[in-house]
């Protein structure tokens, strides 16, 4: 059985409780996860190695938020001896403050140039159409936050988009990826920058994409 630690909660904008029940648990239920379900980040603080996951929706209200040492520790060491990573949209703007956090995760939220919360249409473009996590994931069309991002360079890009400079001129034509898989010691991590509507994650590419993420970080059926 495949064990899944599910830590989701803080800032209610995200609707992380919506999401768990109307969109995470059912696909973890589809693909036979054991979950421990969490809105205490202080579970963190516990001897993570028994997973085989760790699915992060946690998010932040305040930039000034992190983990402690000690939760970083105790996650950076359980992905480094193999459990895996699955995150999504908000997960890249939780814990601010903690930089081994977003090295881990890949990549760090900084702005929604459409404005915070604002359903703006954009196309999110599979770059690497042979990977097992796209296989059957077509080019699709959300409305919804787009993420412009920092990211490590190290990450293997499954999917990416491209800003049009209706509101920072700079940027058009400028692209960003949306998902992407990296690893850490022996631990596999999937990101999605999808999600900030429960409507987008519904998408059905969207959820066949996460679906296959969440089931590649744990090494499902390997």
């Amino acid at each position: 059985m495949t064990r899944v630690l599910y830590l989701y909660g803080g800032w209610p904008g995200h609707k992380p409780y919506q999401v768990a029940e109307e969109w995470a648990l059912p696909i973890f239920r589809d693909l036979e996860f054991e979950v421990d379900q969490t809105n205490d980040i202080f579970a963190l603080d516990a001897d993570l190695t028994g997973y085989d996951l760790i699915a992060l929706n946690w998010n932040n209200a305040l930039l000034s938020e992190g983990l402690t040492a000690a939760q970083e520790t105790s996650l950076l060491q359980a992905v480094e001896a193999g459990t895996g990573i699955a995150a999504w949209h908000g997960a890249a703007a939780a814990f601010r403050t903690s930089l081994k956090y977003h090295w881990l995760i890949g990549g760090s939220f900084l702005e929604h140039p459409a404005g915070e919360g604002v359903k703006y249409p954009y196309q999110v473009s599979i770059t690497d159409t042979g990977h097992e996590i796209t296989a059957g994931v077509g080019d699709f069309r959300v409305a919804s936050e787009q993420y412009y991002m920092s990211v490590d360079p190290n990450n293997h890009v499954l999917a990416q988009t491209s800003f049009t400079g209706e509101h920072l001129s700079w940027l058009e034509g400028k692209t960003i990826p949306q998902a992407w898989t990296r690893t850490w010691g022996r631990g596999r991590i999937f990101y999605s920058a999808v999600g900030h509507d429960l409507d987008d994650l519904q998408n059905p590419d969207v959820t066949r994409l996460c679906t296959q993420g969440f089931a590649w970080a744990a090494r499902r059926g390997q």
